[in-house]
């Protein structure tokens, strides 16, 4: 599955963004993570790799303010260091 087609498969999530082409990986992986469900997450595994999540993931948790709502962020903290690392 390439990026597009994941994108516009998942144009429900994104709703207000007029152009869902010119998202930034890093609002994909939050947008998925913060209000995707299961398959989603599997399906953005699929096109971008766990690996390239979990940095994407892990850089943006690090900076002082992030949108990640805290059980997203716990969660996925330890879904990462099992799966990815």
């Amino acid at each position: 599955m390439s990026i597009e087609s994941f994108l516009q498969n998942k144009k429900s999530l994104f709703w207000y963004i007029k152009d869902i082409h010119t998202l930034s990986d890093n609002a994909i992986v939050e947008g998925i993570l913060n209000y995707g469900d299961w398959q989603d997450v599997q399906d953005m595994i699929e096109v971008f790799g766990i690996q390239k999540i979990s940095d994407i993931f892990t850089q943006d948790i690090q900076k002082s303010r992030n949108n990640y709502r805290p059980e997203i962020q716990n969660y996925f903290q330890l879904y990462f260091q099992k799966y990815a690392e």
